[in-house]
Protein backbone atom coordinates (compact mmCIF):
# COMPACT_ATOMS: atom_id res chain seq x y z
CA UNK A 1 0.00 0.00 0.00
CA UNK A 2 1.29 3.20 -1.09
CA UNK A 3 2.22 6.52 1.14
CA UNK A 4 0.89 9.25 -0.26
CA UNK A 5 3.22 11.62 -1.65
CA UNK A 6 5.22 14.32 -0.55
CA UNK A 7 4.51 18.10 -1.71
CA UNK A 8 7.61 19.85 -1.54
CA UNK A 9 6.94 23.41 -0.34
CA UNK A 10 5.60 26.37 -2.44
CA UNK A 11 5.71 28.68 0.09
CA UNK A 12 8.25 30.19 2.30
CA UNK A 13 6.80 28.27 5.87
CA UNK A 14 7.94 24.94 8.29
CA UNK A 15 7.80 22.16 6.75
CA UNK A 16 5.49 21.32 9.67
CA UNK A 17 2.73 24.44 8.43
CA UNK A 18 3.38 23.27 4.59
CA UNK A 19 2.14 19.25 5.54
CA UNK A 20 -0.65 20.65 7.47
CA UNK A 21 -1.66 23.06 4.46
CA UNK A 22 -1.81 20.08 2.06
CA UNK A 23 -4.06 17.96 4.38
CA UNK A 24 -6.22 20.54 4.32
CA UNK A 25 -6.46 21.43 0.51
CA UNK A 26 -7.03 17.75 0.44
CA UNK A 27 -9.70 17.92 2.86
CA UNK A 28 -11.90 21.16 1.18
CA UNK A 29 -10.75 18.68 -2.09
CA UNK A 30 -12.58 15.57 -0.70
CA UNK A 31 -15.64 17.28 1.06
CA UNK A 32 -16.09 18.35 -2.59
CA UNK A 33 -15.91 15.03 -4.16
CA UNK A 34 -18.01 13.21 -1.53
CA UNK A 35 -20.95 15.97 -2.24
CA UNK A 36 -20.72 17.03 1.20
CA UNK A 37 -20.59 20.72 -0.04
CA UNK A 38 -23.82 22.82 -1.57
CA UNK A 39 -22.59 26.35 -0.95
CA UNK A 40 -20.17 26.75 -3.65
CA UNK A 41 -18.10 29.19 -2.16
CA UNK A 42 -19.47 29.13 1.59
CA UNK A 43 -18.75 26.88 4.78
CA UNK A 44 -15.01 26.33 6.17
CA UNK A 45 -12.67 23.69 6.99
CA UNK A 46 -9.84 24.95 9.82
CA UNK A 47 -6.60 23.88 10.84
CA UNK A 48 -4.32 25.11 13.65
CA UNK A 49 -1.22 25.80 12.60
CA UNK A 50 1.95 23.58 13.98
CA UNK A 51 3.66 25.03 16.86
CA UNK A 52 1.20 27.99 17.55
CA UNK A 53 -2.01 28.71 19.91
CA UNK A 54 -3.48 31.71 17.60
CA UNK A 55 -2.59 30.47 14.06
CA UNK A 56 -5.15 28.64 11.53
CA UNK A 57 -5.30 27.91 7.96
CA UNK A 58 -8.27 28.36 6.24
CA UNK A 59 -9.84 28.91 2.89
CA UNK A 60 -9.37 31.91 0.71
CA UNK A 61 -13.50 33.32 0.26
CA UNK A 62 -14.63 33.76 -3.49
CA UNK A 63 -12.37 30.10 -4.24
CA UNK A 64 -14.26 26.97 -4.95
CA UNK A 65 -13.21 24.16 -2.99
CA UNK A 66 -11.24 22.88 -5.75
CA UNK A 67 -9.84 25.65 -6.86
CA UNK A 68 -8.40 25.20 -3.27
CA UNK A 69 -4.02 24.22 -2.72
CA UNK A 70 -1.66 24.34 -0.19
CA UNK A 71 -0.09 27.28 -1.25
CA UNK A 72 -3.64 29.35 -1.17
CA UNK A 73 -4.80 28.80 1.67
CA UNK A 74 -5.02 31.75 4.23
CA UNK A 75 -3.13 32.19 7.79
CA UNK A 76 -4.75 34.10 9.77
CA UNK A 77 -5.32 34.91 13.15
CA UNK A 78 -7.75 34.51 16.00
CA UNK A 79 -9.61 37.58 15.10
CA UNK A 80 -9.48 36.91 11.53
CA UNK A 81 -6.25 38.80 10.37
CA UNK A 82 -4.51 37.86 7.49
CA UNK A 83 -0.66 37.02 8.85
CA UNK A 84 0.30 36.67 5.06
CA UNK A 85 -0.64 39.06 2.07
CA UNK A 86 -2.95 36.93 -0.17
CA UNK A 87 -5.31 38.61 -2.72
CA UNK A 88 -8.04 36.82 -1.75
CA UNK A 89 -10.82 38.01 1.12
CA UNK A 90 -11.45 36.66 4.84
CA UNK A 91 -15.32 35.61 5.05
CA UNK A 92 -15.78 36.20 9.38
CA UNK A 93 -19.22 34.85 9.64
CA UNK A 94 -17.84 31.55 8.64
CA UNK A 95 -14.80 31.54 10.85
CA UNK A 96 -16.43 32.42 13.83
CA UNK A 97 -17.24 28.87 14.59
CA UNK A 98 -14.08 27.67 14.07
CA UNK A 99 -12.25 29.52 16.09
CA UNK A 100 -14.63 29.32 18.96
CA UNK A 101 -13.43 25.30 18.73
CA UNK A 102 -9.87 26.41 17.98
CA UNK A 103 -9.90 28.45 21.30
CA UNK A 104 -11.73 26.36 23.64
CA UNK A 105 -9.83 23.22 23.04
CA UNK A 106 -5.91 23.00 22.74
CA UNK A 107 -6.93 19.12 20.96
CA UNK A 108 -9.16 20.41 18.17
CA UNK A 109 -6.23 21.12 15.56
CA UNK A 110 -8.69 20.59 12.70
CA UNK A 111 -12.47 21.70 12.53
CA UNK A 112 -14.64 19.91 9.79
CA UNK A 113 -18.35 22.15 9.17
CA UNK A 114 -20.67 20.60 6.31
CA UNK A 115 -23.88 22.06 4.65
CA UNK A 116 -24.89 18.62 2.97
CA UNK A 117 -28.61 18.26 2.10
CA UNK A 118 -28.92 15.26 4.50
CA UNK A 119 -26.81 16.89 7.24
CA UNK A 120 -28.89 20.09 7.33
CA UNK A 121 -32.06 17.83 7.18
CA UNK A 122 -31.06 16.05 10.04
CA UNK A 123 -30.43 18.98 11.93
CA UNK A 124 -33.55 19.86 11.66
CA UNK A 125 -34.88 17.33 13.01
CA UNK A 126 -35.99 17.30 16.20
CA UNK A 127 -35.06 14.22 17.94
CA UNK A 128 -31.57 14.62 15.98
CA UNK A 129 -29.60 11.74 14.78
CA UNK A 130 -31.21 8.35 15.37
CA UNK A 131 -29.21 4.95 16.16
CA UNK A 132 -30.65 2.81 13.65
CA UNK A 133 -27.81 1.84 11.84
CA UNK A 134 -24.20 0.97 13.19
CA UNK A 135 -22.84 4.10 12.01
CA UNK A 136 -25.29 5.99 13.79
CA UNK A 137 -25.07 4.00 17.14
CA UNK A 138 -21.29 4.56 16.89
CA UNK A 139 -21.64 8.19 17.84
CA UNK A 140 -24.48 7.55 20.20
CA UNK A 141 -23.53 9.65 23.34
CA UNK A 142 -20.54 11.89 21.31
CA UNK A 143 -23.13 13.89 19.45
CA UNK A 144 -23.42 17.60 20.96
CA UNK A 145 -26.26 19.92 19.74
CA UNK A 146 -26.27 23.51 19.71
CA UNK A 147 -29.60 25.36 18.79
CA UNK A 148 -29.19 27.68 16.20
CA UNK A 149 -29.32 32.01 16.64
CA UNK A 150 -28.78 32.76 13.48
CA UNK A 151 -26.12 33.45 11.24
CA UNK A 152 -23.13 32.93 13.23
CA UNK A 153 -20.82 36.45 12.37
CA UNK A 154 -20.74 37.42 16.38
CA UNK A 155 -17.86 36.96 18.25
CA UNK A 156 -20.10 36.54 21.63
CA UNK A 157 -21.39 33.50 20.15
CA UNK A 158 -18.24 31.74 20.05
CA UNK A 159 -18.17 30.92 23.69
CA UNK A 160 -21.88 29.30 23.55
CA UNK A 161 -20.48 27.07 20.71
CA UNK A 162 -17.79 25.78 22.79
CA UNK A 163 -19.69 25.52 25.73
CA UNK A 164 -22.04 23.44 23.90
CA UNK A 165 -19.63 21.06 22.31
CA UNK A 166 -17.56 20.67 25.74
CA UNK A 167 -15.25 17.80 25.25
CA UNK A 168 -17.41 16.04 22.33
CA UNK A 169 -15.39 15.92 18.93
CA UNK A 170 -19.14 15.78 16.72
CA UNK A 171 -22.03 18.60 16.99
CA UNK A 172 -25.09 19.28 15.09
CA UNK A 173 -25.79 22.67 14.14
CA UNK A 174 -29.44 22.55 14.78
CA UNK A 175 -31.20 24.19 11.64
CA UNK A 176 -27.59 24.49 9.92
CA UNK A 177 -25.10 21.64 9.16
CA UNK A 178 -22.37 19.40 10.97
CA UNK A 179 -19.21 19.51 12.53
CA UNK A 180 -16.56 17.38 13.75
CA UNK A 181 -13.22 18.30 15.29
CA UNK A 182 -10.15 16.50 15.92
CA UNK A 183 -6.21 16.14 16.70
CA UNK A 184 -5.46 15.39 12.96
CA UNK A 185 -7.78 15.91 9.54
CA UNK A 186 -7.72 12.36 9.53
CA UNK A 187 -9.83 11.76 13.07
CA UNK A 188 -11.97 14.86 12.06
CA UNK A 189 -12.54 13.17 8.85
CA UNK A 190 -13.20 9.62 9.93
CA UNK A 191 -15.73 11.72 12.36
CA UNK A 192 -17.31 13.73 9.51
CA UNK A 193 -17.43 10.35 6.81
CA UNK A 194 -19.03 8.45 9.69
CA UNK A 195 -22.14 11.33 10.50
CA UNK A 196 -22.75 11.91 6.85
CA UNK A 197 -23.44 8.50 6.11
CA UNK A 198 -25.41 7.96 9.09
CA UNK A 199 -27.48 11.06 8.07
CA UNK A 200 -27.94 10.17 4.71
CA UNK A 201 -29.05 6.38 5.91
CA UNK A 202 -31.76 8.42 8.22
CA UNK A 203 -33.22 10.41 5.72
CA UNK A 204 -33.54 7.76 3.26
CA UNK A 205 -34.88 5.08 5.81
CA UNK A 206 -37.17 8.08 6.61
CA UNK A 207 -38.08 8.38 3.17
CA UNK A 208 -39.49 4.99 3.08
CA UNK A 209 -42.48 5.40 4.54
CA UNK A 210 -42.77 3.07 6.74
CA UNK A 211 -42.09 2.16 10.38
CA UNK A 212 -38.10 1.86 11.58
CA UNK A 213 -36.28 -0.84 13.38
CA UNK A 214 -35.04 0.79 16.84
CA UNK A 215 -32.09 -1.65 17.96
CA UNK A 216 -32.38 -2.33 21.53
CA UNK A 217 -30.88 0.48 23.78
CA UNK A 218 -28.09 -1.87 25.45
CA UNK A 219 -27.35 -3.01 21.78
CA UNK A 220 -26.53 0.83 20.83
CA UNK A 221 -24.85 1.67 24.35
CA UNK A 222 -22.76 -1.54 23.56
CA UNK A 223 -22.07 -0.73 19.92
CA UNK A 224 -21.18 2.98 21.41
CA UNK A 225 -18.69 1.73 24.15
CA UNK A 226 -17.05 -0.71 21.80
CA UNK A 227 -16.45 2.46 19.28
CA UNK A 228 -15.01 4.27 22.20
CA UNK A 229 -12.57 1.69 23.85
CA UNK A 230 -11.23 0.99 19.74
CA UNK A 231 -10.43 4.78 19.96
CA UNK A 232 -8.61 4.70 23.43
CA UNK A 233 -7.08 1.17 22.44
CA UNK A 234 -5.50 2.82 18.87
CA UNK A 235 -4.98 7.09 19.97
CA UNK A 236 -1.29 6.67 20.23
CA UNK A 237 -1.09 4.15 17.40
CA UNK A 238 0.28 6.29 14.05
CA UNK A 239 -1.49 2.62 12.06
CA UNK A 240 -5.19 3.46 13.52
CA UNK A 241 -8.14 3.56 11.72
CA UNK A 242 -8.49 7.27 11.28
CA UNK A 243 -4.77 7.26 10.09
CA UNK A 244 -5.15 4.62 7.64
CA UNK A 245 -8.47 6.06 6.04
CA UNK A 246 -6.26 9.55 5.78
CA UNK A 247 -4.06 8.17 3.69
CA UNK A 248 -5.94 6.41 1.28
CA UNK A 249 -8.27 9.57 1.02
CA UNK A 250 -4.97 11.37 0.09
CA UNK A 251 -4.24 8.41 -2.39
CA UNK A 252 -7.42 8.94 -4.14
CA UNK A 253 -7.15 13.26 -4.53
CA UNK A 254 -3.69 12.67 -5.84
CA UNK A 255 -5.12 10.23 -8.44
CA UNK A 256 -8.26 12.52 -9.10
CA UNK A 257 -6.21 15.89 -9.13
CA UNK A 258 -2.91 16.32 -7.59
CA UNK A 259 -3.13 19.98 -7.87
CA UNK A 260 -4.09 20.70 -4.43
CA UNK A 261 -0.24 19.86 -3.10
CA UNK A 262 0.91 23.01 -5.47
Amino acid sequence: MNAPLKSVPKIECSPEEWEARVDLACAYRIVSAMGWHHSLIYNHISMRVPGTESHFLINPFGLLYNEITASNLLKVDLDGNKLVPSQYPMLMAGFVVHRSIHMARADAHAVIHTHSKAGVAVSCQKQGLLPINLGAMHLYDKIAYYDCEGVTNEAEESERIAKALGNKNVAILRNHGLLTCGPTMGHAFHLMRRLEMSCETQVMAQSGGVELIFPPMNVVEKTSKQTTQLVQKKEKDTNDGPAIMWAAARRWMEQIDSSYMH
